[in-house]
């Protein structure tokens, strides 16, 4: 087993337990502590194995498994996916538990109404981070901005920014604007 396995088990399950709002959410705390606090990563990586991730199959999660392979093979690849979803799931299974038991008491609905702004910028955090992280150029700063502004005020699917975005950026990268 790799030495730095149990290092990556150790800050995928505390990331794991910061998790309100899926696992997206707490990428850019992922990204401080892996790139800025271990120098495990750049942000340029960072954000590559993320769009990796995004264009695989299956849940988001994915990525934090991707960074342990990265890391340290399969035993990195076997650490971040015990250590990301290993405690919220313990979590989640015990707070399901209370909620049937409560759900209707007050301090329940207070809770839940106070973790959506929290789930919310959390992920609006994530979105600027990568976004900072990716964009090399002025030009994909722009390309960026126009996909986001596509998105938050089209009714379209996200799909044709992405599709918009990926045509824009191999078409400058051909003429070497990128």
């Amino acid at each position: 087993m790799n030495e730095l396995a149990p290092r990556i088990f150790l800050r995928f399950a505390g990331l794991s337990l910061l998790a309100v709002g899926g696992a997206a959410a707490v990428l850019p705390e992922a990204n401080r502590q892996l790139v800025e606090g271990e120098h495990w990563s750049t942000s340029q990586r960072f954000a590559e194995i993320f769009a990796i991730a995004q264009v695989a199959p299956g849940p988001n999660v994915i990525v934090f498994p991707l960074f342990g392979w990265e890391l340290a093979g399969w035993s990195g690849f076997l650490a971040a996916t015990l250590g990301i979803l290993g405690p919220s799931s313990i979590l989640a299974l015990a707070l399901a538990r209370t909620l049937r038991r409560n759900a209707q008491a007050p301090w329940l609905k207070r809770l839940k109404a106070a973790l959506i702004p929290l789930a919310v910028g959390l992920m609006a955090a994530n979105g600027y981070l990568l976004a900072r992280a990716a964009d090399a150029t002025a030009l994909a700063a722009a390309i960026t901005f126009a996909a986001a502004g596509f998105v938050v005020y089209s009714s379209r699917s996200p799909l044709w920014a992405m599709a918009a975005g990926a045509f824009l950026a191999v078409a400058a990268g051909r003429f070497g604007w990128m």
